[in-house]
This record gives C-alpha cells, structure tokens and sequence, in this order.
C-alpha cells in the first residue's frame, strides 16, 4: 500500500469521527468500496475465484460479506474513528449502518419522479432506522440518487 493510500484512508476515518458511532458507521459503509480499493481488495487471487463463482454462489458470498461486515475492515475503520467506544457498540453500529444501506436500495422504486422516489425510498429506511443525524439521512439520499441514476 503506498504513503497516498494510507494517507486517504486515515483522512477518511478522521473526517468521520467527529460523528455519532452510528452515523460514522453508515457514512464508511457508503465509502467501503474506496477503502476496499485503496487496501488493496479484491486481490487477484479474490478477483479470479469471484469470476469462478456462479451467480448463486457470488449472491450467498456477498450476502455472506454483509451480514457478517462487524468482522471484517469495517470494524478496525469504525474502531479507529471511535476509539473508547465498546466492541458490542462498534458492531451493534456496523449491523445498523449496512441494513440502513440496504434497506434504502430496497425500498426505492422507480415510478414517479426520480427525486421523489429517492425521498420516498430514504423516508421509508428512515422508518425502519431512526436515530440518525439529518445530514445523514441527507447523505443517504444524495448518495442512492448516484446509485440509481
């Protein structure tokens, strides 16, 4: 991993400790794909075992992945950024952050005005997941707008 790399990712985690254990969990969790990349992950050998996989096999490992993300950088990322906050704690906030993720892809359906159903899609997850902070929930909505367009 190169100096710039390691750089970026402790900017990352020093932007995100500021926030709540829960808000910084969803706001790494939207930012795992950059952070997978600047570690270094997938590697080759990951790359050429996912390209072996059939599509049920990819769906239950990344399903897999998820479920289980308290286990994997996730929690040294969420750690590094809180510190003195308790293992139960950090996990317990990593499980929200990805179901919240989730859920706000899930509900979004696209039958009306785009912008509408990204308010609608967040209002819904919101529901299913209170407590975040309002830029939170306004990250999350700009960020499945980026999704789904």
């Amino acid at each position: 991993m190169t100096r710039e790399n390691i750089d970026e990712i402790a900017d990352i985690i020093e932007k995100v400790a500021p926030l709540p254990l829960d808000d910084a969990a969803f706001a790494l969790w939207r930012q795992m794909s950059r952070l997978d990349r600047l570690e270094g992950r997938p590697t080759d050998e990951q790359v050429q075992m996912y390209r072996a996989m059939t599509p049920e096999q990819w769906h239950d490992r990344y399903r897999y992945e998820r479920e289980h993300a308290y286990d994997g950088p996730m929690f040294g990322y969420l750690k590094r950024s809180h510190p003195r906050a308790k293992e139960t704690d950090i996990k317990l906030a990593i499980i929200g952050a990805v179901r919240f993720y989730d859920d706000r892809s899930k509900y979004f359906k696209w039958n009306g005005d785009f912008w509408e159903c990204i308010l609608r899609a967040v209002a819904q997850a919101q529901a299913r997941h209170p407590g975040y902070l309002d830029t939170t929930y306004r990250d999350a909505r700009n960020h499945l707008a980026y999704l789904m367009k």
